[in-house]
């Protein structure tokens, strides 16, 4: 086990899901955007770092019958499981590091990730990031990716994060995505402090 897996399984393990700072009951800035790329019944999802979140829950109330989800913690996407029960029987469940698991290739139409790459520091990171996402979605698919706004917090669950823009993010994915819209949010968490997010939805070129 990496450290990286170890960290994440020791936080869905000995932590409740609804006290994590990152913690909401709906991705409604997410689900806008996903909306606004398109989203139907017949598109294919896959939700990068999506672990314990909500968001399969909403994607499966709306019909959604192709949906991925890929975390580094197994503890995560248990929680998840457990929470859908029967009605999670359709969703593909991934345990994995996004930068080493095979997506293959255009296998999706849509990428959804809020607050993974934010954790990506390092150009090599970002650049395998980038490499996967566009290797994943088909041509003409889109992206929606949020994270940490520059006036963010600095840090999120002890690791180190990078703040980025809109701007900046599209600018990570390169050329093989363009910028289409962007969203800000001011994230409240259970503790009842806030946090600024930047959202970026984009589109494969």
């Amino acid at each position: 086990m990496s450290g990286d897996q170890a960290h994440w399984e020791e936080v869905y393990r000995n932590r409740s899901t609804q006290a994590v700072s990152w913690y909401r009951p709906h991705l409604d800035v997410s689900l806008a955007l996903l909306r606004q790329a398109g989203l139907e019944a017949s598109t294919r999802l896959v939700d990068v770092g999506g672990g314990a979140s909500t968001l399969a829950d909403d994607l499966l109330a709306l019909g959604l019958t192709d949906i991925t989800v890929l975390d580094l913690s197994p503890a995560a996407l248990d929680v998840a499981r457990q929470r859908l029960g029967p009605h999670g029987g359709t969703v593909r469940w991934l345990a994995g590091d996004l930068l080493e698991t095979n997506l293959g290739p255009a296998a999706f139409d849509l990428w959804h990730d809020r607050a993974v790459l934010h954790f990506l520091t390092s150009p090599a990171e970002t650049a395998r990031y980038a490499e996967q996402a566009a290797r994943a979605v088909r041509p003409g698919g889109y992206a929606v990716i949020g994270g940490f706004a520059p006036d963010g917090p600095e840090r999120c669950s002890g690791l180190a994060v990078a703040r980025r823009s809109a701007g900046d993010i599209a600018t990570l994915l390169g050329p093989a995505f363009r910028l289409v819209d962007q969203r800000t949010e001011q994230h409240t968490t259970p503790g009842g402090s806030t946090q600024a997010f930047a959202y970026a939805l984009m589109q494969r070129c």
